[in-house]
């Protein structure tokens, strides 16, 4: 393996574990205390506008480096012909999914914090957030199976 392929394995995990968490964090750090109106909108808003753009690069950094090793490691064949190869279609999806999701959610925050409010357009952020959380998690469970559950997609 060259050291090109490792610097990317290592950029794709690294940028992956920072996209999840941050995912987890606004879901289960953020939200209640948004819910709770704990918060002001003003903080809020920036918390969120960096959020938005993390998960943005993030999910760039991931489509460039995940289309590097899909190329370096897999045909078409392998990818629509094996298990392992299902699983990163599976993690593309998932991958689109949560773009969506944390892109929609962040939107519903963000416009709410315009007018100042907070509980509101955190409720109406919960259920995407959520949906996020558990995509997130999913693709942390699609990547340990890729990585570490060769046996057992064959």
């Amino acid at each position: 393996m060259s050291t090109i392929d490792v610097a990317v394995r290592m950029v794709h995990s690294i940028t992956s574990a920072v996209w999840v968490g941050s995912v987890l964090f606004v879901t289960f750090g953020l939200l209640p205390a948004a819910l709770d109106g704990s918060l002001n909108a003003t903080p809020s808003q920036a918390i969120v506008s960096r959020f938005r753009w993390l998960s943005r690069g993030c999910s760039a950094l991931l489509f460039a480096t995940g289309g590097h090793l899909a190329g370096t490691l897999y045909t078409v064949d392998s990818l629509t012909g094996s298990g392992r190869g299902h699983l990163v279609l599976t993690m593309l999806a998932l991958w689109f999914v949560l773009t969506g999701l944390v892109e929609v959610a962040a939107g519903k925050l963000d416009r709410g914090f315009d007018d100042q409010k907070v509980r509101t357009p955190a409720g109406e952020a919960k259920p995407f957030l959520y949906a996020a959380s558990v995509v997130a998690v999913l693709l942390l469970v699609d990547a340990t199976l890729i990585v570490y559950g060769s046996g057992l997609v064959y």
